[in-house]
């Protein structure tokens, strides 16, 4: 079974968040997490890379303290570190994530 090594509160930092979500596609399934109520499988969110892609770009959300990995059994359950990044940096994530959700909605009209 793998194991994901996770930073603590301590070691998350803001410009570590910051340069993990200014990726589209790390952006993207954060945005996709974030509307989920529990754990998701990596693979249940449609991603729009090659696998093994996605696989660098969960590294770095994880790395960067955004979202915590489990594993059970064969599966990967993917969450977000909500909480802890609200402790630590209240209101960033939420207006990070509102932002986007505002510019791809102009961008498409």
């Amino acid at each position: 079974m793998k194991t994901y090594q996770h930073p603590t509160t301590d070691q998350i930092t803001l410009t570590g968040v910051l340069h993990a979500l200014s990726d589209p596609v790390r952006l993207n399934f954060v945005q996709c997490l974030a509307k989920l109520t529990s754990e998701s499988p990596c693979g249940a969110i449609p991603s729009p890379v090659a696998k093994s892609t996605m696989s660098h770009h969960l590294r770095v959300l994880r790395e960067a303290g955004i979202i915590h990995i489990r594993t059970e059994g064969t599966q990967s359950l993917t969450s977000l570190r909500l909480h802890e990044l609200e402790e630590k940096f209240p209101g960033v994530l939420g207006s990070v994530l509102k932002a986007a959700t505002t510019y791809s909605i102009a961008e498409e009209a």
